[in-house]
This record gives structure tokens, sequence and C-alpha cells, in this order.
């Protein structure tokens, strides 16, 4: 099986761009595809993001060219068999820091992440969660509104997210030595049942107010009344207090009670502080540690009620300064809950904990369909993922001056490819894909062709412009430049390579394999030749005469490292002197590089 440039239309016609063509569009079986491109981009690709048919039942997933319905009893495993053979062939395409990110809904996501596990052991990153839709989308028989998709993710051990870069610009420079800081969290995820020693109330000499505990997130730093014996590996709290390292609430609320009556009356009523609320919960606590449920250390840790008589307490949080010169990391971790893209930023900052972390914001399948239809003018294409989705996961996973090569080999309206396109304009990035799409025709629809029709006019209005019709009149959209060489799949027996291979396919494989580009097949041209500052690639097709003496001549005089490949090597050995010559034999040589066809 090898892939050559399209024949219907006649070759190149199909292509968008000058050459050589950097990015890849095949039309055909992906299981075929990927055989194929491990030719030259086995270990090279940076990142794989596919969507998959999601085997729903309703006639939208073909399998050996036949529809798995609702009453196909082995409709599962054979989705997963046909995914699981796709998925061991593109495993080996990942670069050693490679990843791999497959979309997938609710109803299937279980069984294809046991796959997953199955195909990458040990190699599951995480799973996003993407609501991928506004309106209800009930189902009758529950009253459930199912709304959002799954983006498994499976890396190499090499593989890291590049986050997002901590914005320093609202730091607070008050003039201390230490330099600018922002506050974080001065508490901790655990509560008073798992980290007793943590739960007590801090001062604040400046302005004489205590501050309670909140025990259901207890102070992260310890206090020095219960340190005794035990090794630290941060500052007490008392010394943080001392060096001014804890941000006090500003203009904050005060209370102060004279009695105890006073002070149960707040309590009970919810007028106090919520965190002197722990003193109602005293005797749930003591029948915990009853039970051997509780740390007893815990009562003994609670202070008595008058405590907080004839004190200022305040209302609000303290806080903790983290200077910016003693952060570690000075970039945000990704987080996994995808959010719509419809969430303004003052929301996100108010939602507990995103401002810690990076959250991508997308829009919903229905940005995907209304921006589908206004590339190609039609929605012959159901729920392609909305671009904004794939955008966020490819940047996130690859650098603009790298080359790095994304590929999807189930690449439906070529989402992916508009989207590599959409980041190189954006950051005068160089990244390249590789998009296999098939033609999804049926003995009912031999003419359907989605990779034609769809995903090859999507791709070319990206890179060329085009313009759809809105309330507001006729809107142009630039185009965002670029190429791309279209290729079909066709297979060959390899017992019949010999009689069955033609020479624009090997030349297209050769150029794959050496610079991962391609050039048209010059028919009128005695050989074909591949060159660079430091080497080149020579094709010759049939070794005339006059074939024969231009490449001995070019062989004879070069300096470079040069590659020549032919059907007749021993006739040109003979009379090749140039220690930088190899001579390699036609097709035996991509037989081996194939696999021997196995």
């Amino acid at each position: 099986m090898l892939i050559h440039q399209s024949q219907d239309p006649p070759p190149l016609h199909l292509a968008i761009g000058d050459n050589p063509y950097q990015n890849l569009l095949i039309e055909g079986d992906n299981f075929d595809a990927l055989r194929y491109l491990s030719i030259a981009y086995k270990g090279k690709v940076k990142c794989i993001c596919i969507d998959p048919p999601y085997n729903t039942g309703n006639q939208d997933f073909i399998y050996n060219d036949k529809y798995i319905d609702k009453e196909d009893a082995w409709k599962h495993s054979k989705w997963l068999e046909s995914i699981y053979r796709r998925l061991k062939l593109a495993k080996d395409l990942l670069a050693p820091d490679g990843v791999i990110f497959v979309c997938i809904d609710d109803k299937n996501q279980a069984k294809l992440e046991l796959l997953m596990d199955q195909v990458f052991p040990g190699k599951r990153v995480g799973t996003f969660v993407w609501r991928c839709r506004s309106g209800a989308n009930d189902a009758k028989e529950w009253f459930l509104s199912v709304d959002h998709e799954y983006v498994l993710c499976y890396a190499n051990k090499g593989f890291s997210f590049e986050g997002t870069k901590k914005d320093w610009s609202k730091a607070i420079n008050d003039g201390d030595k230490r330099g600018p800081w922002v506050d974080g969290p001065l508490n901790q995820g655990k509560d008073i049942r798992q980290r007793a020693d943590a739960f007590y109330p801090i001062y604040n000499p400046k302005t004489d107010t205590w501050y309670p505990c909140d025990p259901d997130t207890v102070w992260r730093f310890a206090t020095k009344d219960r340190i005794e014996g035990k090794k630290l590996r941060t500052k007490c709290m008392e010394d943080l207090i001392a060096e001014n390292s804890i941000s006090w609430p500003e203009n904050d609320t005060v209370v102060s009670y004279e009695t105890l009556e006073e002070l149960h009356e707040a309590i009970h009523n919810g007028t106090s502080p919520k965190n002197l609320g722990i003193y109602e919960r005293i005797d749930d606590l003591k029948e915990a540690i009853a039970l051997g449920a509780c740390d007893p250390r815990v009562i003994e840790n609670i202070l008595p009620i008058e405590f907080w008589l004839h004190k200022r307490i305040g209302i609000g949080k303290p806080r903790f300064k983290r200077f910016t010169k003693d952060i570690k990391k000075d970039r945000k971790p990704v987080s996994t809950w995808i959010l719509p893209a419809s969430v303004k930023k003052p929301d996100l900052v108010a939602m507990d904990g995103l401002d810690e972390v990076e959250s991508f914001q997308v829009g919903f399948t229905s940005e995907g369909t209304s921006l589908l239809t206004q590339l190609v003018g039609n929605k012959n294409f159901n729920y392609p993922k909305p671009l904004s989705l794939i955008k966020a996961l490819v940047k996130q996973v690859t650098e603009a001056d790298s080359s790095h090569i994304i590929l999807d080999f189930y690449a439906g309206s070529g989402t992916t490819g508009h989207a590599i396109m959409a980041c190189n304009n954006e950051d005068a990035g160089d990244r390249t894909y590789i998009l296999v799409s098939s033609t999804e025709a049926t003995s009912k629809n031999p003419d359907k062709n989605v990779c034609r029709d769809i995903t090859h006019k999507r791709l070319r209005a990206a890179i060329d412009g085009y313009s759809y019709r809105a309330k507001k009149g006729i809107i142009k959209v630039d185009g965002l430049g670029g190429n791309f060489a279209y290729l079909r799949t066709r297979r060959i027996p390899f017992t019949k390579l010999h009689i069955q291979i033609q020479h624009d396919q090997v030349w297209y494989a050769l150029q794959l394999l050496h610079a991962q580009e391609l050039s048209p097949f010059r028919e009128n041209k005695p050989y074909q030749l591949l060159d660079s500052n430091t080497a080149a690639v020579i094709y010759v097709p049939s070794l005339t005469s006059e074939t024969k003496h231009a490449v001995l001549e070019i062989a004879n005089k070069t300096r470079k490292s040069t590659v020549i490949y032919t059907w007749q090597p021993g006739v040109l050995a003979q009379e090749i002197y140039s220690e930088h010559i190899c001579i390699e034999k036609i097709p035996e040589y991509l037989e081996v590089q194939f696999g021997g066809g196995k």
C-alpha cells in the first residue's frame, strides 16, 4: 500500500498553495494511511488530536465499508477493535515527548479509556471535561440533559503542558525590601479532624484584632505552641506575622461580645463570624472521637468559648504574602475543567481556585457548526468540534518555532488543520499538519466524499479567505495562508509491488522520508531531485544512457551527502567513485522501510 497524488481530478489539482507542501490532506482509510505514514513519521509527531466516531448506533460509524447499527450485537467490540488497530499504529508515530488527545462522549468514555490504558500503559495524563452545548438535550426517559463531553489525554514520558505564565501586573509593591508580592491562601485543604494542630486563632497586633480559624480549612502554617519536638519545613505562624508576611484584610468589619449569652445568641442566629460555629458542634466532635473517627486532640485544641469575650474579632480572612522573587514556578498549571467562552474574567476570579490554574475557555459545538457553514456554505457535516477547543489544546502542547507536526487521522471536516493554521497566524509559528479524512461512501451513497467536498473545501477557504452572509450583510474573512498536498490511499499487495507501484508514488514516499515535504513529480525530467545545502536525494525512474550520464556527472562532482534511488543500482555503482554517494535499490528499499509488508 502506498499513497499517490490524486488521479481524479488530475494530479495536484486538489493541492492548495505553492510547493513544496509541508502539510498533507489524505483521502482514504486511516488504517492504510497510518501504515504508510510510519515510513517517514515514526517518532516525529508531537501531537495527535482525534475525534473518532462515537458509536451511537445511528449508522454514523463505518467499519469495513459496513454500517454498525443499534441492532448489531457486536457493535461495541467492532468499534473498539477498529480504534485499537489504529491507535496501535499511531502510538509509534508519537515523538518521545508526544501527546495524544481523543475526544469522546459520555456514553463511550469508560470503554475508550480502558482501551487507551491498554494501548498506552502507564501514560495516562488526565481527562478534560468540556461543556459542549448551551441548550437542553434532555433524555426523555430520565429528564436529564447531557451537556458535556471528554478529551482523554495520554502522553510519553517527556511530555508536559506549557501552562500559562503568571501575571504579576497586579503584584503589590509597597516598599517592602523583599520586593513585590501577591497574596495567596493562608489556609489549606484540610479540616480540623485531619489537621487538629493547625486549628488555632491568629492575632494582628497592629489593629488588636483576632481571627478565628476555619474548622473546614485550617491554617497551612503551624503555631509555636504546638511544634515542640517537631521538625518544620516552613516558618511558624508567629514568625510570619512578626516579619510582616501576612496580608490582613483592609477596612475589615470587626465585632465584639461582652457576655456569653450575647456570643451564643450570635452563633445561633448566624450573625457571628462563621468560624465560631465550631462551638455549636462540640458534642458531634466528642461523639466522633468516641467512635474513633476523629483525633482526640481536636477537642484539646478548641479554646474555651470564653476566650472570645471582650476581643475585637475580624470577619475577613487573612492571606499569605507570596513574594514574586521566592515563587519557584512562574507558570500556572492547566486545569482539566474546560469552561464556556461565555464565562467572564471576573466570574473566573470568583470561582474558588480558578485563579491558580489556567482553564481553557472554548465555545460550544454550535460554534463549530456555525463556522463550518460559513466556510463551506452548508451543514452537511454533523457536530464539528469548535475551532477554539482544538486551538487551545494545540497551543498548550506545541511551540511556535519548533516545526511540530500535528496529526489527525479522524479529520472529519478539518477542524484540526484549520486550528493549526490559525495558531501559526497568531504567533508566526511553523507547525505542520497531517489530516486523514475518509469519503464515508457506501453502497447506498457511492459518490459521497467528505474529504474532497468538506475537508478540502474548508481548508482551501481558510487558506484563501472566504465570505458569508450575516444580518449585517456580507462578511469577508481574510485567508490565513499556507499550503497542503492532496493524496489518496491505494493498496498494493507486496507480491505485486514491483509491477503496480508508480514512479510518482516512489518519489512522494522518498520526499516524505527525507524531508517531510512534497513537490510534484516532473514527468518530463530524466530524474527527480531533492536538493538542500547539506544533502541531496535523487530518484532515477528509468536508467537510459542520457539519464545515466546526467546522474553520474552530478554524483562524481558532488561534495555533499547524496542518496541515489534506482531500479538498477548495480549499473551506477560500477561508475561512481565518490565517498559521499549512497545507492539504494527500489522498490526493495521502501519494502524495508514499510516493514516488509507486516
